[in-house]
C-alpha cells in the first residue's frame, strides 16, 4: 500500500514538473530562460517518474534500465541545451531583460 502511494506521488509530481517545463517553453522570453525551463524542470520530472517507477520493477535488471534511461536523458539534455545555448551566443542573441 505504501509503495503505491509513493510511486503515485512520484508520477504526479513528475508530471506536474513536465507540465511546468512545457509552461516555460511556451511563456519564457528568450533562449536561454527557455533552456532552462526544459532542461531543469523535465530533468526532474523525468526523475520522478523513474524514482516512481522503480518499485514496478520486477528485476533488478529491469530497474537499472530506468536509471540507464534516466542517465542517458540527462546526459542527452544537458549536451543539446549546451549547443543550442553556445549557438545563441555565436549568433549574437542577448539575455532578456527586463524594461524598466
Amino acid at each position: 500500500m505504501l509503495w503505491q502511494f509513493y510511486t503515485v506521488a512520484c508520477l504526479i509530481l513528475g508530471g506536474f514538473f513536465f507540465l511546468a517545463g512545457t509552461l516555460g517553453l511556451l511563456r519564457f522570453p528568450d533562449v536561454y530562460t527557455r533552456l532552462h525551463a526544459l532542461t531543469k524542470a523535465d530533468n526532474l520530472g523525468l526523475g520522478l517518474i523513474v524514482l516512481g517507477l522503480l518499485p514496478l520493477a520486477g528485476r533488478w535488471s529491469e530497474a537499472l534500465k530506468l536509471l540507464l534511461i534516466w542517465g542517458l536523458a540527462l546526459f542527452a539534455s544537458a549536451s543539446a541545451a549546451h549547443l543550442i545555448a553556445r549557438a545563441a551566443v555565436l549568433e549574437g542573441r542577448k539575455v532578456w531583460e527586463r524594461e524598466p
